[in-house]
This record gives structure tokens, C-alpha cells and sequence, in this order.
């Protein structure tokens, strides 16, 4: 069931007796288009967080932090993809640049995250 593929509504809500139970999880996912983590606003489980998001960051085009993926909308801020197979990318192309360097990179998006949590190039 973690990685049937579905069509329409749909959500996986893994709920995990440990932390070290949590992480063995993640690590099974594949390419997705979101990931929501759910977590204590009193930042008690930052730790906690943190070696999960270094698990999910790879495995998802957006990371959001206490609430629901969105419909998504037309607009250039929205990330609409994630790591294969997620997507492959079949909008870019190979030949000029750089839209030929585009198909080396992979937007990643944080939706919510409190910011002490993101990156320190952000």
C-alpha cells in the first residue's frame, strides 16, 4: 500500500510507534509530488524533524509543514514536480540554454515551514 500509485483524493497517514520507526519508513518512499509533516509548534521535536526532512527533502517536489497540499494553480511560483517517478520532466528541452540546463535541476519548494527550519542558503 505505501507505494501503490493513485489517481484523484487520496492520502497516506503513517503513524509510527518511534521515531527510529518514523525514519525506517520514510526511507521507503519514493518520488512524490508532496510531503506533509505534521509536527509540534513549541519546536520540542525540531531534532526529530530535521532527520526527517534530510529523508523526505530528496523524495518530494514540495515540503509542506502543518497543513494540506493545495489544488495546484497556473502560476509560475507553483512547483508541480518531484523526483522521478513523480515526474520526469518531459517539459524541457535539450537543446539551448538554458532551458537545456533546466533538465538537470529540480525545483524544491517549501510550503510553510517555519524558518528556522529552512536552509541556510535560503
Amino acid at each position: 500500500m505505501l507505494q501503490t500509485e493513485a489517481f484523484g483524493n487520496s492520502s497516506l497517514i503513517v503513524v509510527a510507534d518511534s521515531p527510529e520507526e518514523l525514519l525506517h519508513t520514510a526511507q521507503y518512499l519514493e518520488g512524490n509530488l508532496t510531503g506533509a509533516v505534521y509536527s509540534a509548534a513549541d519546536g520540542s521535536d525540531d531534532s526529530l524533524y530535521a532527520q526527517l526532512e534530510d529523508v523526505l527533502r530528496p523524495k518530494v517536489g514540495r515540503l509542506l509543514n502543518d497543513k494540506m497540499p493545495t489544488g495546484v494553480a497556473v502560476v509560475p511560483a507553483m512547483n508541480h514536480g518531484g523526483p522521478f517517478p513523480a515526474t520526469g520532466h518531459p517539459g524541457f528541452t535539450a537543446v539551448g540554454i538554458p532551458a537545456s540546463l533546466k533538465r538537470f535541476a529540480r525545483l524544491a519548494c517549501y510550503d510553510g515551514v517555519r524558518p528556522h527550519r529552512l536552509p541556510a542558503s535560503l
